[in-house]
């Protein structure tokens, strides 16, 4: 279908997001830096995928070092570059924490520059095996919760741009449409960054799976019609008892599931799981800068001066989910302490 992110140990090659669907672009990043820059700019999204990108950005930390300049202070300047990118998404920091492991490892062995780059290197791309695999695991569990004849909502885009692999939520829907499931997708837009008509709607349109696209109010209206049978969301940041941070807009989804009896479910790698932090109250929400919602493809939508509010996610209670979907399986709640790190 498409190669969203590959890494050949001296340079990254990313398919520029903010240009889908019109053009298919490729971005080669040299640097953590620029790894960091792709990140915060929305180039790279999704969490999983910005894990990845940051373990591969990490391992470009060393390349251009000489043998006589410090890999520590190399490896924690990438570090601090990466990891003040974006602030929501744990597999940023999770995979931070994976290279920092592996950086520490290959200094306790006093491996050469070559063999501390070959470690790191090694490293990352374990993360993006990791990443598929759980990938592929979730896709599974969650068609199994699909009815057969479905017709399913989904919120920005969970797919093969946002993780290694067939994706969470897109995945689960890909999965059970080739076993005749789905009979339609509806993709809500994903107001400011049309994450949804953008992105989910090419994957979709790619596959040749029926869908839809809605403005995001408009889901209210389906559901109250009775034309949707599941929700299905990926997640940004799970806290340990359960409570949910993904794209803006998700508590709506939810707290509409519930007042009409529907299935919500979140369906996220245990990568994503924040067991540092109690419920969402802690978790950290990323507010984006006001022209994205003030503008629209590079026009302004707004009277002049106008101000915005722009936080980029929202956080679900658990009580309004009704199952997660991790590589481990299906968890019904009560969820503390029922998903593993």
């Amino acid at each position: 279908m498409f190669e969203a992110i590959s890494f050949n140990g001296s340079s990254i090659s990313l398919l520029d997001q903010r240009a889908l669907p019109q053009q298919a672009s490729y971005l080669t990043l040299k640097t953590p830096k620029e790894a960091a820059w792709a990140i915060h700019a929305m180039a790279v999204r999704g969490a999983p995928m910005i894990g990845v990108t940051a373990a591969f950005g990490m391992a470009l930390s060393l390349r251009d070092l000489r043998e006589d300049e410090s890999l520590e202070q190399a490896f924690q300047n990438a570090k601090q570059q990466i990891h003040t990118s974006r602030p929501t998404a744990k597999n940023l920091f999770f995979a931070l924490h994976a290279m920092e492991d592996a950086f520490q490892e290959a200094l306790r062995e006093g491996l050469s520059l070559k063999g501390a780059q070959e470690r790191l290197n090694a490293r990352a791309l374990a993360l993006f095996r990791e990443e598929t695999q759980r990938s592929e695991a979730i896709a599974r569990f969650g068609a199994g919760l699909i009815p057969t004849g479905a017709r399913v909502l989904t919120h920005c885009n969970t797919g093969s741009l946002a993780v290694p692999g067939p994706g969470t939520a897109l995945g689960a829907i890909k999965e059970a449409f080739a076993q005749g499931k789905v009979k339609e997708v509806y993709v809500d837009e994903t107001r400011p960054l049309l994450q949804g008509s953008r992105l989910t709607a090419f994957e979709l349109s790619s596959l040749n799976i029926p869908y839809k696209v809605i403005a995001d109010s408009a889901a209210a209206g389906l559901i109250e019609a009775g034309k949707v049978d599941a929700v299905l969301v990926g997640a940004d940041r799970i806290a340990k008892n359960g409570d949910t941070a993904n794209k803006v807009g998700t508590l709506m989804l939810a707290r509409l599931c519930a007042v009409h009896g529907l299935p919500f479910f979140v369906l996220a790698p245990t990568s994503t799981i924040d067991p540092d932090i109690e419920d969402g109250s802690g978790i950290p929400i990323e507010e984006r800068n006001e022209a994205e919602v003030l503008m629209l493809s590079g026009t302004l939508v707004a009277p002049p001066g106008a101000r915005a509010f722009n936080p980029a996610f929202d956080v679900t209670p658990a009580g309004l989910i009704c199952a997660f979907v991790t590589e481990q399986g299906v968890f019904q709640p009560p969820f503390l302490g029922s998903i593993s790190e």
